[in-house]
């Protein structure tokens, strides 16, 4: 499997194959290269359909049946690669050639990679292509870089401050506490305090413990696996009580959620009833509902266990199977690679649930969730020892 995208005779060509035939897209029109124009280039695939974008311009590669998820295990390459003996020889149109010329903000599957000396494995014959100390994004926030004897300088809109205009100044003096995110609010001039797991109050400055966690929305519980490493995932299990008045939000993910080929495990609501997805490969998400609308809505403690045995998953809402189902009788796929990441009511402060999940769930759990046990271990997740932020104590009251 590949996906390449190349110059050629001055179009973008993305020729990508997932195992049974190379698809090729090429755009309309030629780039600009006298040196001097900056291009926005877009360009992916969903399944086996494939898009292209070239500064607004859309291409788009209609599917036909076939292979759907991109299978590489490969190191990612831009501008190059280490040996032209890499390159496979459908991915490219005439001999494989390096790229000249410059390339800024790469984003992949929502992340942007960092282009330094420092962040990536490798690489070689790669200069700074500004020629200067200021660089594409070395002031945030619109700021406008200066070249200084010393180095650089920032002009900063009115809104924003610090060397680099990293910092919001309705924040710039904020009084919140331990470990807590200022989010600026410019509207009202001032700001709010998010508090990371343990504290509360409004400048997260109060100590507080808890069995039950209560997510009021912007909320999220991180809990990494000690014991990942030892586990059958052939044979997988999660079970925890929640409760809601919500029709919608993610109550779990066993997953890494960083791109769309990781692996993962998802219990949440969808229209008032309880929705299952499992991915074990392939980006072959299998969604299970649970054909009782309005059960898991009422603000009453509901009991969720999912199993999974390889492939045969078995989901029990309040001690009765409401859902048995083998979502891939041909056994390609069986273990759950879920990488010892366990999200609970949704992801990091800026991650969308609806943008996340790829429109699995649409937005983030409110309501409280206890006793969380992981496959057939004897104690509960603690998780007040998780990383988290929003999360309050559940123990009494609404």
């Amino acid at each position: 499997d590949f996906l390449c995208i190349s110059l050629v005779n001055g179009f973008i060509q993305l020729r990508y194959n997932l195992g049974d035939k190379t698809v090729i897209l090429q755009t309309f029109q030629k780039v600009h290269t006298n040196g001097n124009t900056w291009h926005s280039l877009k360009a992916g695939r969903v399944g086996n359909e494939g898009y292209l974008d070239l500064d607004g311009t859309n291409i788009t590669q209609k599917a036909t049946p076939g292979m759907n998820a991109l299978d590489t295990h490969t190191d990612f390459f831009v501008g190059g690669v280490s040996s032209l003996n890499l390159v496979n020889s459908m991915a490219v149109e005439n001999e494989p050639t390096s790229f000249t010329g410059c390339i800024r903000e790469i984003v992949i599957n929502n992340k942007e990679l960092k282009l330094t000396t420092t962040d990536p494995k490798g690489g070689a014959n790669v200069g700074d292509c500004d020629g200067t100390v200021c660089g594409y994004t070395v002031c945030k926030n619109n700021g406008t870089c200066k070249v200084e004897n010393s180095g650089f300088s920032c002009s900063c809109p009115q809104e924003w401050t610090g060397s680099t205009c990293e910092q919001s100044i309705h924040c710039s003096q904020n009084r919140c506490g331990s470990q807590a995110l200022c989010i600026p609010q410019p509207t009202s001039f001032s700001y709010t305090c998010v508090c990371a797991l343990g504290w509360s109050g409004k400048y997260c400055d109060s100590k507080i413990q808890f069995f039950i966690a209560k997510f009021i929305g912007n909320s999220y519980i991180k809990y990494t696996d000690p014991y990942y490493r030892k586990r059958n995932l052939q044979y997988s299990r999660i079970s925890l009580n929640f409760t809601t008045s919500q029709t919608e939000g993610l109550i779990v993910w066993m997953g890494k959620s960083e791109d769309e080929d990781n692996d993962f495990l998802a219990i949440g609501l969808a229209n008032g009833t309880l929705k299952i997805v499992i991915n074990l490969g392939e980006r072959i998400s299998v969604p299970l509902i649970h054909s009782k609308y309005s059960t898991c809505c009422d603000e009453r403690w509901h009991f969720v266990t999912v199993v999974q045995n390889q492939t045969c998953i078995k989901v029990y809402l309040d001690e009765e199977l409401i859902i048995f189902e083998d979502i891939d009788p041909r056994r390609k796929y069986t273990a759950l690679n879920y990488g010892g990441i366990c999200y609970f009511g949704g992801f990091e402060i800026g991650r969308e649930v609806n943008i996340v999940t790829a429109g699995l769930f649409q937005k983030e759990f409110i309501g409280k969730i206890k006793d969380v046990v992981l496959f057939q271990d004897s104690k509960k997740i603690q998780l007040m020892k998780a990383e988290g932020y929003n999360v309050y104590n559940g123990n009494y009251g609404n």
